[in-house]
């Protein structure tokens, strides 16, 4: 492979990385009614152009078909006039946010007289790697406009017709508000060599959110000189305990599973302690036979659910992504909890109990960016925790964790003032 088509990709980058640089400069000055100004018009731009939108992702959808993709993957592909319609909207939700950009969140005096405190800056340069789901392209726009970070954009292959359309729109709309034009910017191609290149440039580029399946982050993290935010894979598990209300842990393990399970935050193994299992689990599986949901059972499981397909050791860390399910009868919340230990990707875990103790331990033991009481896993999402959106779903633990929203995408600054103050 001759060095041509390289030095091309490289060059191409640099100029990219070099506009992100002078844009983010220039983004971190501006003040939040411009920037508010400016998500309103990118808001009315995507539903003025839903028609053409949604004509461009169906011929995306249509390669993604032929080329065999899973049904997971098509769906996360798959622009409907509602998921643009949420997508303005949560534009619009950004915008109504309180800008964190020169927030003082502490103060202190100290006994030589001067004031020290801490104030919110934006990160600078973000580059965003993604596969699927061109909606986000939408979402980390607006939140890194909002936040002062210009960002880079590189999305997947089989959505390369979508994402070009949407960041050219959103790009000038912006613009027209007094946003600088390579604030957002797309990598153009789908040569994945220009991934390779963006991780180099560890001067220009402040942070990499890496977005997508389990090999491609990990191929992200493995070539980046430049700190990675992971949205890893979803391994959420939901525990229904000996003391809990059997009606409402049936409505909500229903949701979390079946509502959309090729996202990230869809429950994948469901827990249910032994005292209540043989009550629980055949009117529920009903439900999710009935539902098309495949059911893929412990021992246990299998004597109370007979037609349920008998699990694997793999299944227990398998993000399905689809209609399956893994259940596993536990004797305890101990056994839960060591079961969400080995096999959880600490992402989502959910416990549904009517004991206010247990509560407070699953919440206190798990370790996950959300853990949830009495509620469905689907609901780790930045729009639900009223984030207007989100850049990801962290799954480490620096410098953010969980949906990460505008304070993800800030860092601390020092301020200190003085009256002639010098150290001894």
């Amino acid at each position: 492979m001759g060095s041509g088509p390289i030095d091309e990709i490289t060059e191409m980058v640099q100029r990219i990385v070099g506009r992100a640089q002078s844009a983010a400069r220039q983004l971190a000055k501006l003040p939040s009614d411009l920037k508010n100004d400016a998500l309103m018009q990118m808001a009315a731009t995507l539903e003025a152009e839903e028609a053409a939108l949604t004509a461009l992702n169906v011929r995306d959808v249509g390669r993604a078909r032929d080329n065999g993709l899973s049904s997971a993957m098509i769906d996360r592909l798959r622009l409907t006039p509602q998921r643009i319609r949420d997508m303005a909207r949560g534009l619009r939700e950004i915008a109504a946010l309180s800008d964190p950009i020169g927030d003082v969140t502490h103060m202190w005096r100290r006994p030589n007289g001067l004031e020290i405190g801490t104030m919110r800056v934006p990160l600078g340069v973000i580059a965003f790697i993604y596969e699927s789901r061109p909606n986000v392209t939408a979402d980390a726009a607006g939140l890194c406009l909002k936040s002062g970070n210009a960002v880079i954009l590189r999305g997947g292959s089989e959505s390369i017709q979508s994402n070009l359309a949407l960041s050219e729109l959103l790009s000038k709309a912006a613009a027209t508000a007094g946003i600088p034009g390579d604030a957002l910017q797309m990598i153009p191609i789908i040569d994945r060599r220009a991934i390779f290149e963006i991780l180099k440039m560890e001067k220009g580029v402040d942070l990499v959110v890496a977005r997508g399946g389990e090999e491609f982050i990990r191929t992200v993290v493995d070539h980046s000189r430049i700190p990675v935010i992971k949205h890893d894979k979803g391994l959420c598990h939901t525990y229904i305990d000996d003391e809990t209300d059997l009606a409402m842990a049936a409505s909500v393990a229903f949701n979390a599973k079946v509502q959309r399970p090729s996202v990230c935050n869809a429950m994948e193994t469901l827990l249910v302690h032994r005292d209540v299992a043989l009550g629980f689990l055949p009117p529920f599986c009903d439900q999710l036979k009935a539902s098309g949901v495949e059911v893929r059972g412990c021992p246990k499981t299998l004597s109370i659910v007979p037609w349920a397909v008998a699990a694997n050791d793999d299944d227990w860390d398998s993000e399905y992504l689809d209609l399956i399910l893994s259940v596993k009868v536990v004797d305890s919340l101990d056994d839960a909890l060591d079961h969400i230990a080995r096999h959880g990707s600490k992402l989502s875990e959910s416990i549904i109990t009517t004991n206010y103790q247990k509560a407070r331990r699953f919440l206190h033991e798990v370790d996950s960016a959300a853990v949830f009481v009495n509620a469905s896993t689907r609901f780790t999402d930045g729009q639900e925790f009223g984030f207007g959106a989100e850049l990801g779903i962290s799954t480490q633990k620096l410098h953010a964790r969980g949906p990460m929203g505008l304070e993800s995408l800030t860092s601390l600054k020092y301020i200190v003032y003085g009256d002639g103050q010098i150290r001894e």
